[in-house]
C-alpha cells in the first residue's frame, strides 16, 4: 500500500510541473507566435515607365497591303529628235564600200607595183639595188625591217619564187658568219635551222668576210660579202 501510494504522488508532481512549464510560457514569454494569413490587399498605384530594352529579332514579312492611290502626272518631256535611219544606213553601207575598194588598192600596192610577198606573220620586199652585205642589211633596217630569213622550207620556196619572177640570178639573204664556234647564223643572231638547202658545194670553210646568197632555184650558197647584190627585206605583220 505505501509503495503504490507513493507512485501516485510521484505522478501527480510530474503532471503540476508540466502544467506549470506550459503555463509559464504563455504567460512569461516574450515570443509572439504567427497569426493566421489576412485578406488580400488592394492594388498599388502603376509605377514610372522603366528604360527600353534591346531591339527583338525581325518578325516575319507580312502580307502585301493594298495598292496606293496613284500620284498626279509628271511634267511633259521635250520632243526627241527623228532619227533618219535610212540615211545612215546608206553611210555606212557607202564606208564599207569604200573599206573595200581600199582594201584591193593596198593590195594592188603591194602585189603590183611593190611586188611584196607574205605570209600569215611576214612581208617580203625585194629591192633592186645593189649593195654590200652590210650595206643591204642597214638598209633593211632603215626600212623597218631586216634582211629577209627563211627559217623553214615554205618560207625558202616563196623567196625562191619572187626571186625566179623577178628574172635575177641570186640575191642577199640574212645570214651571216657566226660571231663564236664557226658556220653561219641568221641576221637576228639566231641558229640556223634551214641547212637542207645549199646548193652542191655545202660550205666547210668559213670566213669573216663569207656571206649567203639564194638563187633563182632555192639553193644558197657562199658570197663574199663586198660584192653588191639586190637583197629581200623581211617584215613582221605584228
Amino acid at each position: 500500500m505505501g509503495g503504490r501510494n507513493f507512485r501516485k504522488s510521484i505522478l501527480l508532481l510530474l503532471a503540476l510541473y508540466n502544467i506549470s512549464s506550459v503555463f509559464a510560457i504563455e504567460v512569461c514569454s516574450n515570443t509572439i507566435l504567427p497569426g493566421s494569413k489576412g485578406l488580400p490587399g488592394e492594388n498599388g498605384e502603376k509605377g514610372e515607365p522603366g528604360r527600353m530594352g534591346k531591339m527583338g529579332p525581325a518578325g516575319e514579312r507580312g502580307e502585301k497591303g493594298a495598292r496606293g492611290i496613284d500620284g498626279p502626272s509628271g511634267l511633259k518631256g521635250k520632243a526627241g529628235t527623228t532619227c533618219d535611219c535610212g540615211r545612215y544606213r546608206k553611210v555606212v553601207g557607202q564606208m564599207d564600200i569604200n573599206i573595200s575598194r581600199l582594201k584591193n588598192a593596198v593590195k594592188f600596192v603591194k602585189n603590183v607595183i611593190l611586188g611584196i610577198k607574205e605570209t600569215e606573220e611576214k612581208l617580203y620586199l625585194l629591192v633592186k639595188e645593189a649593195r654590200k652585205y652590210r650595206d643591204a642589211l642597214m638598209n633593211c633596217k632603215l626600212r623597218g625591217g631586216t634582211l629577209a630569213m627563211p627559217k623553214s622550207m615554205d618560207t625558202n620556196t616563196l623567196l625562191t619564187s619572187y626571186v625566179s619572177e623577178a628574172g635575177l640570178t641570186h640575191v642577199f639573204i640574212g645570214l651571216q658568219p657566226a660571231e663564236a664556234g664557226g658556220g653561219y647564223a641568221y641576221a637576228d643572231g639566231s641558229p640556223l635551222r634551214n641547212s637542207s638547202v645549199w646548193g652542191l658545194e655545202v660550205p666547210s670553210e668559213f670566213s669573216s668576210n663569207s656571206c649567203v646568197q639564194m638563187g633563182s632555184n632555192g639553193a644558197w650558197s657562199q658570197v663574199e660579202c663586198d660584192i653588191a647584190k639586190y637583197f629581200i627585206c623581211e617584215f613582221s605583220k605584228k
